[in-house]
Formats: structure tokens, C-alpha cells, sequence
């Protein structure tokens, strides 16, 4: 339970910074309002379940789904500026509370022999980083994806807030991937990965991080048309894509010394 609460925690920080780097000048603020919403139920189930699973990770849960609310009403009423900040204080209360479950993540003891040769403070940088890119991921994806089903309640938007998310879903696998290039690099140097170890792995690259790079690209070619209902449709697959890429990094990672 406490790898899904860390899901959860990560998946409301990257939705509420995804969101707050949308121009609200660009999009009506039903999109801010309506998808506070969806945080608040993320980090409300994660409150529900760190209570037990992860304590350290409680008290950020409930910030976070306060701070959702209060930035709902705010959206509600069309005050933008404190709209945003709240975006940014419940992507702050979100990350640092997916950091305390990561902060409190025990290495494996059948990695014990290879973490002595590791070098832990690298592990540990490593380890730190990786709530805040993948979730990075996950909320930039998930953001883009609403955004763009948005577009058929509001269809005189300009794109350019749609293309902005997708450059920084661009930048959020370019981070994702170099920080857990570095992390299988250091990891097969330290122990032999088992053959199920590498089909997740495969599953987790191929789908996960190099199949989202290139449905970001189609996305973008579908935006010239333009045709926002089409480019929906694939941010779907990039949010399935996303979702199973990060869920099998979170499992694996979970059992070894170095994220990947």
C-alpha cells in the first residue's frame, strides 16, 4: 500500500505542476477548477491509505487534498493568481510527501551484499530524484491528456497551451530516462538482473519511456492538422503508456539499490 500511496502523492504533484504552467490567460479556468477535483480524490484515497502504510506521508496527503479544494474555489471564482499558487502548494505538499515514503524505503536484504560495494550517496541522489521526475511524468501526461479532451468543451482554444505540455512531457522522459539509464547502468554492474527482472524491463522502456517519446511526436503532427480530438486519443494511449512504464519502475525499483 505504501508504493500506491507514492503513486498517488507523485501523480498529484506532476498533474498540479503540469497545470500550473498552463497560461490561464489561454484556458478557461473549468479546467483548473474541475481538475483540482481529481487531485484532491488522488491524494484524499492516498490520505485514506497512509495512514496505515505510510504515517510519515499522512499529514501531507490531507494538505494536499485541502490545498486541491481551496484552489478549486479559487478557479471557481476567477482569481487566477491565487488559483496558481495554489497549484504550486499542492505540487510542493504532494512531492514532499511521495518523498517521505521514498525517504523511508529500506533497501532489500538480498541487495545488502551488492548496496556495501555501491556507492551510497550516488543511491541515494538517485532515489531522492525519482518521485520528482517520474511523477514529472505522470502529471505532465495526465495534464496534456485533459487538456486536450478540454479542447471539445472549448473548442476556440489556442493550442499553444497543449503544445507547451507536450514539450515538457518531452523534458519529463528526457529526465525520467536519464536518470534511470544511470540507475539499470549501476545496477547491472552491481548484480546479475534475472530474466523476468529484464522482460519487466523491456516492458517498462519500450512502452513506458521510448513509446511515449514517439507518441508525443505524433501528437504533435496531429496538433498542424489541427485536430485536438484525434491528438486526445493518442495522449490516452501515452497516459496508459505512462501509467505501466512507472508502476513496473516503481515495483523494480522497490527491490533494488538504484532506480531504474
Amino acid at each position: 500500500m505504501a508504493l500506491l500511496t507514492e503513486f498517488l502523492l507523485r501523480l498529484s504533484f506532476g498533474m498540479a505542476a503540469g497545470m500550473a504552467i498552463v497560461p490561464p490567460r489561454l484556458v478557461t479556468s473549468g479546467y483548473f477548477r474541475n481538475h483540482l477535483y481529481v487531485t484532491l480524490g488522488l491524494s484524499a484515497l492516498a490520505a485514506l491509505l497512509s495512514r496505515v502504510a505510510a504515517p510519515a506521508a499522512f499529514g501531507w496527503a490531507v494538505a494536499t487534498a485541502v490545498l486541491s479544494y481551496v484552489g478549486s474555489v479559487c478557479w471557481l471564482y476567477e482569481k487566477r493568481r491565487a488559483g496558481v499558487g495554489l497549484l504550486i502548494a499542492v505540487a510542493a505538499a504532494a512531492v514532499i510527501g511521495a518523498l517521505a515514503i521514498n525517504g523511508h524505503a529500506t533497501v532489500p536484504a538480498e541487495s545488502a551484499a551488492s548496496d556495501a560495494v555501491a556507492e551510497p550517496a550516488l543511491a541515494e541522489g538517485l532515489r531522492f530524484m525519482q518521485p520528482i521526475t517520474s511523477g514529472l511524468l505522470l502529471g505532465t501526461t495526465m495534464a496534456a491528456m485533459l487538456l486536450g479532451h478540454w479542447y471539445l468543451n472549448a473548442p476556440g482554444m489556442e493550442l499553444a497551451p497543449l503544445r507547451r505540455l507536450l514539450i515538457a512531457m518531452a523534458a519529463a522522459v528526457a529526465l525520467q530516462a536519464a536518470l534511470c539509464g544511470v540507475g539499470l547502468a549501476l545496477e547491472a554492474s552491481q548484480q546479475a538482473l534475472s530474466t523476468q527482472d529484464w522482460l519487466f524491463l523491456l516492458l517498462r522502456w519500450s512502452f513506458g519511456l521510448i513509446g511515449v517519446l514517439i507518441l508525443i511526436g505524433l501528437t504533435w503532427k496531429t496538433l498542424e492538422i489541427p485536430n485536438t480530438q484525434s491528438a486526445t486519443g493518442i495522449l490516452y494511449v501515452a497516459v496508459m503508456g505512462v501509467f505501466v512504464g512507472e508502476t513496473m519502475s516503481l515495483l523494480l525499483s522497490a527491490e533494488s539499490v538504484f532506480p531504474v
